[in-house]
């Protein structure tokens, strides 16, 4: 199993733990928007110091709550640091007491401008959004959109938001109406599940506000311990397993071929490939360390699987086909009952009436399209632009699915989420290194890891994060111009580095 990751918390977790810290008295509210405002500059002169060593014009955006006394905060700082602040409100009236204390200390030095007066054509070099964070519950509209529109359209101008870019549901990464594009956000205590689904997340800094750890159900994916794939020197090849991937037809082996170097590459033991008789002289053309496993049908694989329980897990779907033959051999491999990863077409025949159910053991790797055929119902209500937040999100979606299906759910994507049955969930974004994943094959790879994980014995949910953990890293040491196989031979430096650091 995988360590937890860093925790992430929704918007109603955050503000009750906060709530709960004040109250023990484990920080004050006002000591925590102080820390809170001087997380904020600092971030922002340590990702751009040329910032702090020529200060130049700041607006601040301030909202109706504490996220607007988190402005006011911020506005003092950047002044008292020799920059010429301009900072347009909304709500002042309604202020809460710690933010109206902020807004007070704020005017006794600075004027607050109407929100609506904010005048893109003044050429601020930095822009501080400090409008809704992570509270927002109803979309934006009217005169707020029109000055959310105004700040995205600001040409050099550094926008940097507050807890998360105004308009983002913090729970989803959904925009509730509109949303202000962030360059930069500083969030407070632990990221939110809606820094890492949203289409563009830009750089986000986690900030300590001095509140108490707190109990969470999501984490982000962590890096599996190492010695939870390191192998020793006393134990042989079975001892970690035997993967079988299912190939596909002549002419379609090369994704099998793919899924197989990974499920080798990640320490099965052994791995081999079926295929029907047909396609083993291709393979073979092509396989080395992997041996072949012909069968006719799916009767004659079931036969072979049942005298063989040395083969610890499964991989089914890589280019396999849809037609009835390959629905005979679905049937007769989740018959069997072992740990089976579903992927690709797979997926697709799952998804047709009359579909073998899945069990347990089963790891299903959709990508959008595939989550959307198998899961119509579940991917409407995560497609319908949201009403209110906090919205429907991708963990919500992958969570349904997973106890619909009675099986682990890994749902692609840039940001990947896996979710069990039984509710435990994990989140793992991505990045520049990692979109170079959007090439033929690799998912394939990917289905191969899982599998071969699964085959030296990690429960399922394990194998699933601990794979597309690797999956990631691997494509992080590739760099751009990866292709899918690169991916099986990046696991030693990838396990080299795991190493290093345990």
């Amino acid at each position: 199993m995988t360590d937890d990751g860093a925790p992430l918390m929704t918007a109603a977790q955050m503000q009750a733990h906060e709530a709960a810290c004040f109250e023990a008295g484990v920080i004050g509210s006002a000591e925590a928007m102080a820390r809170a405002g001087d997380g904020v500059v600092a971030a922002v002169f340590t990702r751009w110091p040329k910032l702090r060593a020529s200060p130049g014009r700041a607006v601040v955006l301030c909202g109706p709550g504490n996220n607007g006394g988190d402005g006011f905060v911020v506005a003092r700082l950047l002044r008292a640091a020799g920059w010429t602040v301009r900072v347009h409100a909304m709500g002042v009236d309604r202020l809460p007491g710690d933010a109206a204390a902020a807004q007070a200390a704020w005017s006794a030095q600075g004027e607050v401008a109407p929100l609506a007066a904010f005048d893109p054509t003044r050429a601020p070099d930095l822009i501080i959004d400090a409008l809704f964070g992570i509270g927002l519950t109803r979309p934006i509209t009217g005169e707020v959109a029109e000055v959310v529109a105004r700040v995205n359209g600001v040409a050099g101008a550094r926008i940097v938001a507050v807890d998360i870019g105004s308009g983002h549901c913090a729970d989803s990464g959904r925009v509730l109406g509109t949303a202000i594009r962030a360059e930069l956000t500083v969030t407070f205590h632990c990221r939110k599940p809606g820094h890492l689904l949203m289409a563009e997340p830009g750089e986000v800094v986690v900030c300590d506000i001095g509140l108490d750890a707190a109990e969470v159900s999501l984490h982000e994916n962590a890096a599996p311990p190492y010695a939870l794939l390191a192998k020793s020197g006393d134990r042989h090849k079975f001892d970690y397993g035997h993967a079988l991937v299912m190939s596909g037809p002549p002419g379609r082996t090369g994704a099998a071929r793919l899924a197989a170097r990974g499920a080798l590459r990640v320490g099965a033991g052994v791995v081999s490939v079926a295929a029907r008789s047909d396609t083993v002289q291709e393979l073979a053309a092509h396989l080395t360390a992997i041996m072949l496993r012909p069968y006719e049908t799916a009767r004659d694989l079931a036969a072979q699987l049942s005298e063989d329980p040395r083969i610890t897990a499964l991989c089914l779907g890589p280019a396999f086909g849809t037609d009835a033959a390959a629905a005979d051999v679905l049937a007769a491999v989740l018959a069997q009952a072992r740990p089976t990863v579903l992927d690709a077409d797979a997926l697709t025949l799952l998804a047709q009436e009359a579909a073998p159910e899945v069990n347990g053991a089963c790891v299903l790797t959709p990508h959008a399209g595939e989550f959307a055929r198998l899961f119509p119902d579940i991917a409407a209500r995560l497609e319908a632009p949201p009403e209110s937040g906090p919205a429907y999100s991708k963990v919500d979606a992958a969570r349904a699915a997973a106890v619909r299906a009675g099986a682990v759910v890994l749902l692609k994507g840039r940001a990947t989420v896996i979710a069990d049955p039984g509710g435990a969930c994990i989140l793992q974004s991505g990045d520049d290194a990692t979109a170079w994943l959007a090439t033929a094959g690799a998912g394939d790879v990917l289905a191969g890891l899982i599998c071969g994980l699964l085959a030296r014995g990690m429960t399922p949910f394990a194998a699933a994060a601990t794979g597309a953990w690797l999956h990631s890293a691997a494509a992080r040491v590739v760099g751009p111009g990866l292709i899918a196989e690169d991916l099986p031979d990046a696991m030693g430096a990838v396990f080299r580095e795991l190493a290093s650091g345990a």
